[in-house]
Formats: C-alpha cells, sequence, structure tokens
C-alpha cells in the first residue's frame, strides 16, 4: 500500500519549528512494509487542509496526518475532517471523561476549551492518546483511510505505534509484502562504499532496490526487497547482507534503527570496559551522544571539556612543551589529552578531540577543519588528522562520530 504524510502548521512553513514528526512516521511506515510517496506540509487553514487531503488522498492509500489538533481557534484540523468526510462534529463522551482525569492528575481541572476537544467526527474511529488531550481518529471513504493525530511528537509516536500501525495491520489486506533491512557503516563514504560494493548491487534482481543515507561520518544501507513469500524475501535480505559484509565488513557497526554511540556503547559493555572523554573543539558532543542512550553509566564514566590550554593542562596533564612546540591542535596535544584523561578519571579507553571547528581561526599550516583525534587504552594510543570542512556544526558532528568509530575499532567485539 502507498503512504503519504501530511503534516499541518504555519510554525513549519516559516520554519519556526522543523519536522521531525514527517521523518518518524516515514521510517516507521518504511519498516512496516509501506511505500511512502510523499511529505506534504500545509497551513492552518481550511484551504490548505483541504487542498492538502485531495492531494494526498489522490495518491496513496493511506494518510498519516499531524497537527491541528490542539484546544485553540487556530487549531481547525478536525472540523476540516469533518466536512471533508461529510459528517458532522458530535460530543465524545469517553474522551470527555478521559481529558478530565488526565488534568486532575495534575491537581487541575478541565476548562471549557477542552470540552471543545471533545467535539470530533461522528464517523471517526477515536484512537486513545494515553500521553496528551487531543484524541486521534481514523477516518475511512472509498478503501481510503485517512489518521489524524496530534502535532505533540511524544504523543504521535505512541499513537503511530500503539494504534495506527496496529490497525493498519489489520486493514491492510494487500498481499504484497516489503521488507526491509538496515546496515549501518563507518569510516568510508558513500561514494566510496558504492564503488566496493557494486558487483552486489549489480545482481540484485529487480524488486530489490539499495538506498544510500549518508551522514556526517557515517552512512546507512537500506536493502529493501518486495513479494508474496515471507520466507523469500528475509532470505534474500539475508543474502544480500552477508554478500555485503564480505565485503566491507569492517565498516559495519550495527544494523537497525541503532545509532553509532549506542553501537559503541555494546560493545563496550559486553567487553566489560569503561571509557572517558576529553574534549576540546567538539564541546562535549561525544559524551552528549554517548549519554543520550539509556544505560550508557554502565560503561560511560564522565568527561572533560578543556577548552582552554591551562585547563588541557591541569586537568589533563598535557605538558606545557607540548602545547609551545606543537600548538594545541596537534596530534602530540591530543595523544597528551586522551592518555590523560584515561589515567585521572580512571577509565579503561578514553577519546579525545582537538582542533579548529570554523568557521575562522584557522592558519595556513593548520586551516579550518584541522582536527585531530585520539583513543588511549590498554594496548597504546592510537590518533588520527580529519581534515574536514569549515561548516562549524558539521565539523563538530563529524568529528563525534569519527572519534567514536576510531574506538570502536580499537575495542575488540
Amino acid at each position: 500500500m502507498k503512504a503519504y504524510i501530511l503534516t499541518v502548521g504555519d510554525e513549519i512553513l516559516i520554519g519556526q519549528v522543523t519536522d521531525t514528526n514527517a521523518t518518524f512516521m516515514a521510517a516507521a511506515l518504511n519498516e512496516a512494509g509501506y511505500e511512502v510517496v510523499e511529505h506534504l506540509s500545509v497551513a492552518d487553514s481550511r484551504e490548505g487542509i483541504m487542498n492538502g487531503l485531495a492531494r494526498a488522498l489522490e495518491s496513496a492509500d493511506v494518510v498519516l496526518m499531524t497537527g491541528g489538533l490542539g484546544p485553540t481557534k487556530d487549531d481547525i484540523t478536525k472540523k476540516v475532517l469533518a466536512d471533508y468526510f461529510e459528517t458532522d462534529l458530535v460530543f465524545h463522551a469517553e474522551t470527555w471523561d478521559r481529558l478530565q482525569a488526565f488534568y486532575r492528575q495534575f491537581g487541575r481541572e478541565a476548562a471549557p476549551h477542552h470540552r471543545e476537544q471533545c467535539e470530533l467526527p461522528a464517523s471517526a474511529t477515536i484512537l486513545t492518546n494515553l500521553r496528551g488531550t487531543a484524541p486521534g481518529m481514523w477516518l475511512e471513504r472509498d478503501g481510503k483511510v485517512v489518521i489524524s493525530m496530534p502535532g505533540v511528537p511524544y504523543e504521535m509516536r505512541k499513537l503511530v505505534r500503539d494504534e495506527a500501525l496496529p490497525r493498519l495491520a489489520e486493514y491492510n489486506q494487500d498481499d504484497v509484502l516489503q521488507r526491509s533491512l538496515t546496515i549501518l557503516t563507518a569510516g568510508a563514504g558513500e561514494s566510496v562504499i558504492a564503488e566496493q560494493i557494486a558487483p552486489v548491487e549489480d545482481s540484485m534482481p529487480e524488486h530489490m532496490s539499495l538506498a544510500y543515507l549518508p551522514d556526517l561520518g557515517t552512512v546507512r544501507l537500506r536493502i529493501t526487497t518486495r513479494g508474496t513469500d515471507e520466507a523469500r524475501l528475509q532470505a534474500e535480505l539475508t543474502d544480500v547482507r552477508e554478500q555485503i559484509e564480505a565485503i566491507i565488513g569492517e565498516l559495519i557497526y550495527g544494523y537497525g534503527p541503532k545509532n553509532l554511540a549506542q553501537c559503541v556503547g555494546e560493545r563496550l559493555l559486553a567487553a566489560g570496559k569503561t571509557v572517558v572523554t576529553a574534549e576540546s573543539c567538539t564541546g562535549g558532543m561525544i559524551s552528549s551522544m554517548i549519554t543520550a542512550n539509556a544505560g550508557s553509566s554502565a560503561y560511560f564514566l564522565g568527561g572533560v571539556v578543556s577548552y582552554s590550554n591551562p585547563l588541557k593542562q591541569s586537568l589533563l596533564g598535557v605538558k606545557a612543551a607540548t602545547l609551545k612546540k606543537h600548538g594545541a591542535v596537534s596530534e602530540a596535544t591530543v595523544r597528551e589529552m586522551a592518555e590523560g584523561a584515561r589515567k585521572k578519571l580512571g577509565a579503561d579507553y578514553a577519546m579525545a578531540a582537538s582542533g579548529i571547528a570554523g568557521p575562522d581561526g584557522g592558519t595556513p599550516e593548520k586551516p579550518v577543519g584541522t582536527i585531530w583525534i585520539a583513543v588511549a587504552g590498554p594496548e597504546g594510543t592510537q590518533t588520527q588528522l580529519l581534515q574536514a570542512g569549515k561548516d562549524r556544526k558539521r565539523n563538530i558532528i563529524y568529528t563525534a562520530h569519527q572519534a567514536l568509530n576510531l574506538l570502536r575499532r580499537v575495542v575488540k567485539a
């Protein structure tokens, strides 16, 4: 089945809010076997929503829609949906009871405008929102489905997982299946990987495809296959995966929706090892990527952001002579940062980064984007020179990924 993502909100159109909802829904739909044909954002207006619905239902069988379901006057989605599906708004007592209980748990009473949120399209199947006030709605016409959900990300995600996808699985009678596998790589660019695995891609049957999804320092490879036999689809995915592993196995750090820091953490946990960080140009980004994953306290002890040379000396033990002779951005300095952090913070491994993130501050000898990283461990210290670009944010994220990948290569699985 073909799926369409429709987001409602002026804040998206003016660039005030990034539409992360569409990204999540696209990934969830793809994983469930739907072909996402288009994303569309429309204004909080009757005309915008009406036109968006018409375009979406012309293009797809299923429409996932977010936004415009709040209690304020500009939230008009449910009224437009009622008009589009030629039905009336009716009071939904169960939703009102849930809203009152929802507010009582915070010591508050539901206001009159919350009662108005309970006026819902009569033909809709109501999807209970356990994380907020606005319910989701399932509407059908001419064999097609519109699922409307609130735009608050954590509310929408639970509705997609617990309500939308399970109901769609029951509703979908299409015999054609789509199955995907994502291979996660780091250490080589998209073009390098594509060249290396070209024989595998060229030998794939027409009903299979391979997509390259590059990020800063990482590349995801998504293999997709379609057919009617579940066992055959899984066998095809396994065969292609094994062929790719045989060629670029050293670049692969994991599979599925995981991130690099998470996979490196799992490797540390399996080895019973700990890690700390010593960051200069990355300003704590490496630590942030690690601690974004639940359970990271089992292997991450902490870190030091030593932006200044005096702190590099006092906190990490970098020698004054090293800084004077080689400078803060040098192999010698980043090596001493990593070794000092490992010793002073008492971890098995330490990652360090020092460089010129930009957009200015470079010299002819050390231009913007010159960055050194290091990993110190029981086996010794490894260093790597990065030559990045001039975009500060991109350089920081790229460096963090490269440091994590260097650690991945050092820690034995």
